[in-house]
């Protein structure tokens, strides 16, 4: 007879039964009808949780409200047509705009139009492939860093590991992007106050959503606007700096030089100050807080899988010369690269992209209104009922099977897909990959006895009462 076990009792099954494998973490959903009022109050505490279980096999899904009207796409074909085909039908939202304006300025994630064209001639030069080979000294400084910082709480009591990673991922940019460690003075007052900041906001701003104009003012957390002012206060510091060394001769070649010193090719403009303190708010944001919560996800995974685990472990022990740096080593870690996709699968970062119909559609034969808010949700996509085999399960090996990689193909975007795609996505797959198999050399993980994470969505997934972990040492050299 055949047991319903968890994995304590997964050597307990007679033989020929199927083993019983954990399901990742997931958020409940809400009831199918619900409210207006109900329905605001779970979105601004959580937009993954507000949202009704029937979007995981929905094509498609319309919703109306007194302040605006919205679609949610699932049909790959459509997803392809907003991001793809025809992406300037598709601007970014301005509800974006109203929600990330205090923070992100005009950078270049909420832009749009020339503005947008200008800034990624002048910004996509310094992340092309042959560049992650140069900044790959400094993902593997921060990483030996981490693993530094995580031994004296390797003791096997539980720690929340978001703090761990977040601060790791902040390491990982501030080297590339100014050569200086998280632990430098500026770095470390950035450090803070984005923890600061993210606790005081929900992903989207409930009041960016009702109609107003322009010159209505927004009802804003007092924390939230301070914590903005204090982090771009601080990035105008770092620019200001920087423009100083550019006029002295003494500046260092990496990536805050190669952005300020390029010229857009069509008009040989390059970023004002201001501009440039944009652009590194996003750089902060999507370079920090999307590595920290695909990574703290990927150790959880990791922590819930113990032989992903060790298999992983035993590859960077294989891989890694922990006395020379070898950018050849990022493609030697193939396990650590698998599950790091897989963990993005589960955990997209940035769980919806928002855009606007810029002209009336008609999208399976329902009409789309000019203005309507058009979502496209990797957290539904990448777990579809109808395209993914095991949406809700873990499994790395899926990309090397026909049918993994045609799902892959056609719904799998944690970095966004067509011309807006991240400009950063060969940086954060190897810095990623990297870090993981660095920490799982030398650390095992485990799951904190009864605490299981709730995902929910901030500025990126995160844990809602954290991700609380355990580490003991492996028995290994010291990088």
């Amino acid at each position: 007879m055949c047991v319903n076990a968890g994995k304590d009792k997964e050597s307990a099954q007679p033989p020929g039964c199927p083993v019983s494998r954990p399901v990742p973490a997931k958020p409940a959903q809400r009831p199918e009808r619900v409210s207006l009022l109900s329905y605001l109050l779970r979105f601004r505490r959580d937009i993954l949780s507000a949202q009704p279980a029937r979007l995981y096999r929905a094509w498609m899904a319309e919703f109306r409200t007194p302040f605006f009207t919205s679609f949610l796409c699932n049909d790959p074909d459509l997803v392809n047509l907003v991001l793809t085909e025809r992406p300037g039908d598709f601007p970014k939202s301005g509800r974006l705009f109203e929600a990330l304006q205090p923070l992100l300025g005009h950078s270049i994630f909420i832009t749009n139009g020339k503005e947008w064209e200008r800034q990624r001639r002048i910004i996509d030069p310094a992340f092309e492939s042959g560049r992650i080979r140069e900044v790959f000294p400094a993902m593997w400084d921060a990483a030996v860093a981490a693993v530094g910082r995580l031994e004296p709480l390797a003791d096997g009591r539980p720690i929340d590991i978001e703090p761990q990673t977040s601060h790791v991922a902040l390491d990982v940019i501030f080297r590339a992007l100014f050569s200086i460690p998280v632990e430098d003075r500026t770095a470390s007052a950035v450090f803070d106050a984005f923890r600061a900041h993210q606790a005081s906001r929900p992903m989207i701003n409930t009041g960016s959503l009702l109609p107003l104009p322009r010159w209505v003012p927004r009802w804003r957390a007092r924390k939230t606007k301070a914590t903005a002012r204090i982090i771009r206060g601080l990035i105008r510091q770092l620019v200001d700096e920087r423009q100083a060394d550019l006029d002295a001769g003494r500046a260092p070649d990496d990536l805050a030089t190669r952005i300020m010193t390029t010229a857009d090719p069509q008009d040989g403009s390059t970023f004002s100050p201001e501009e440039m303190a944009d652009q590194v708010g996003i750089f902060l944001l999507a370079g920090h807080e999307t590595s920290a919560a695909a990574l703290a996800w990927a150790l959880y995974l990791m922590a819930l899988f113990p032989d992903w685990q060790a298999r992983v472990a035993q590859e960077a022990e294989a891989v890694i010369d922990p006395g020379r740096i070898y950018f050849s080593t990022a493609s030697k870690l193939k396990l650590a690269r698998a599950v790091f996709r897989e963990t993005m699968r589960l955990y997209p970062p940035v769980p919806m992209y928002l855009r606007e119909a810029a002209r009336a559609e008609r999208f399976r034969a329902r009409d789309v209104p000019r203005g309507a808010q058009i979502i496209v949700s990797p957290w539904h996509l990448h777990r579809h009922e109808r395209i993914w085999r095991d949406p809700d399960g873990f499994d790395p090996t899926r990309w090397d099977t026909p049918e993994g990689r045609e799902s892959s193909r056609r719904a799998y975007i944690p970095f966004s897909a067509g011309a807006r795609v991240c400009p950063g996505s060969a940086f954060a797959m190897t810095e990623g990959q990297l870090i993981l198999a660095m920490i799982l050399r030398h650390y095992r993980v485990a799951l904190a006895p009864g605490h299981t994470p709730v995902p929910v969505a901030q500025l990126t997934v995160r844990g809602r009462d954290g991700i609380r972990l355990t580490l003991t040492p492996r028995k290994t050299e010291t990088p």
